[in-house]
């Protein structure tokens, strides 16, 4: 053979091997690619908030590591690739994922949070348009309940206001009312209490329960916390209130100055987010008689306990005695020991020092992740990839499975069940407070345990709702029967001027069009956060909105 045509032939086979090892490489790059999960997780920078990245991140670390450690949490060669991003709790959210997306030209296959509703509303309508899943343990308004739409792929791993709303109709019925106060603060930007209540509303509305609602800004310098008590025994004899833990104990100790602790009046506490007093005891020391008042709290922030070591600590725990405080039902695995301890030293060399270091958003974005790899791995089976979004959302659904302090169940509608516990003072004169009842959200069941002295007549008080409160008047008043000569003074001058207004009015209209240029800039301040509630279409039902 010619050595020219050896040479060609040479070139080519060389030239083939080198296209044939090209094509394996990309062959391999395509199938790593495809077995690469990537996650932005969308929480806050600031630790301000419970649910900051700061605590947030050892959690769902620790998720990965344990799914990776087990060998089989996820197929083979399947891996987590995590980017985390401040969402703030507003528009900066959205505007991570977007700059994601625009920078790297690529979209998440998971989206972890955000939690603040504002935040977290557009970034799940953007998953519903790009087909991609998101976990959250936020976005708990009555709104987001709406999954037919916009909300699609989004999933709650941590029981919804709604959900809580559910537990304290079971609590009604155990007591037999109807009706009920909910008198909450609307002061931060969030609006944690008014979606709380939101919650409670929607559910109560459709029993058709009596409500009457009531707001306060608790960090106004005019409130009068007196006031607000005043008006309460004006309403219903069931009061449900949220605000920070420092206006609850104030305002329990306004209504037991003003008598209020003689057995006319329900009231409970509700403590979800607060770690320090997260499903736990109480205990006292000091020696006081017992009341029958008791209230319903959402105590978003703050401790949820009667004492402060202050000189209206005694005074607190008579007003507490009738207290009951409704918190999550937490059941300690031995792993959650471990988990807990990992957790805590992650966040203290974040220079973070607390009481509790777990929390419900601390544990359920850890759960987030373990239900995603169950997600997947189903879809998967049937011949899917992890870019069929729709089908791991609805793999998420209906679903039961180990978290990681105990089962977490998620209906059909992808939200989390609830499980709650009712802590009570047991003892009035040493202030120890137990848990004596339990309510279990996937069946709907509230029990009162058997082995604790229950505060009130064998686990059930009544209350007489149809009594009519006292209503006291000191204005002076005559008795007439019929209007006086003034009064009809008074109505022939008025409609003589009323006149008068509207013959000048369209006249005005007439003469000159009427244009509104623009808002002022206070009123676009007052007005921003309950226009955005609306305008964000998180679809409010609340009535008080």
């Amino acid at each position: 053979m010619p050595p020219w045509l050896l040479g060609g032939l040479c070139c080519v086979l060389a030239a083939r091997a080198a296209l044939g090892g090209g094509s394996a490489s990309a062959e391999a790059a395509a199938e790593e690619e495809e077995k690469l999960i990537r996650v932005l997780v969308l929480l806050p920078q600031d630790d301000a908030y419970l649910f900051s990245l700061g605590r947030v991140r050892p959690a769902i670390e620790y998720a990965v590591r344990s799914l990776r450690e087990s060998g089989s949490g996820l197929p083979p060669g399947y891996a987590f690739q995590l980017t985390y991003e401040d969402s703030a709790c507003g528009n900066r959210a959205l505007f991570s994922l977007v700059d994601m997306v625009a920078l790297q030209r690529r979209r998440p296959d998971l989206l972890l949070g955000p939690v603040c509703e504002y935040a977290a509303a557009p970034v799940a309508r953007l998953a519903a348009h790009w087909d991609v899943p998101m976990l959250s343990a936020g976005a708990l308004a009555a709104g987001f309940g709406a999954k037919g739409g916009e909300y699609s792929h989004l999933t709650r791993v941590a029981p919804a206001y709604a959900k809580m709303g559910e537990m304290l109709l079971a609590l009604f019925r155990h007591h037999q009312w109807s009706r009920a106060t909910l008198l909450y603060s609307d002061s931060n930007p969030e609006r944690s209490c008014y979606f709380a209540m939101e919650g409670v509303h929607v559910v109560f509305q459709e029993e058709a329960f009596h409500m009457a609602v009531h707001s306060f800004d608790e960090n106004s310098r005019h409130l009068d916390l007196d006031d607000i008590v005043r008006a309460l025994q004006t309403g219903e004899r069931v009061v449900i209130m949220c605000a920070s833990g420092d206006t609850i104990r104030n305002i329990m100790l306004a209504a037991h100055r003003q008598g209020m602790t003689n057995g006319d009046y329900a009231f409970f506490n509700i403590e979800l987010f607060n770690s320090s007093s997260y499903g736990n005891v109480f205990p006292a020391q000091d020696a006081e008689q017992s009341c029958s008042y008791a209230f319903i709290f959402f105590d978003t922030k703050g401790n949820g306990s009667w004492r402060r070591g202050d000189k209206h600590d005694l005074e607190a725990k008579k007003a507490y005695s009738y207290l009951q405080t409704i918190t999550l039902l937490r059941t300690v695995k031995p792993e959650f020991e471990k988990f807990s301890l990992e957790v805590k030293s992650s966040v203290q060399k974040q220079g973070l020092q607390e009481d509790d270091y777990v929390n419900m958003f601390v544990e359920g974005f850890h759960d987030a992740i373990l239900l995603y790899a169950l997600a997947l791995q189903e879809v998967l089976k049937f011949g899917f990839s992890k870019k069929d979004g729709e089908k791991i959302v609805q793999q998420t659904r209906n679903r039961t499975y180990e978290g990681i302090a105990g089962q977490v169940s998620i209906d059909a509608n992808g939200d989390r069940y609830g499980d709650f516990s009712v802590i009570g003072m047991t003892d009035p004169e040493a202030g120890t407070q137990e848990v004596i009842g339990d309510y279990y959200g996937k069946q709907g069941r509230f029990e009162i345990r058997s082995n604790v002295k229950y505060p009130w007549n064998h686990g059930r008080l009544r209350l007489d709702e149809s009594r009519v409160s006292e209503h006291t008047n000191n204005t002076p008043c005559k008795s007439s029967g019929g209007l006086g000569e003034s009064a009809v003074t008074g109505i022939v001058v008025g409609a003589l001027l009323g006149a008068g207004l509207l013959m000048a009015f369209y006249f005005f209209r007439k003469k000159y069009r009427i244009t509104i240029e623009r808002r002022t800039q206070q009123e676009d301040c007052n007005m921003g956060k309950h226009r955005q509630l609306r305008e964000d279409s998180i679809r409010s039902h609340f009535s008080a909105a």
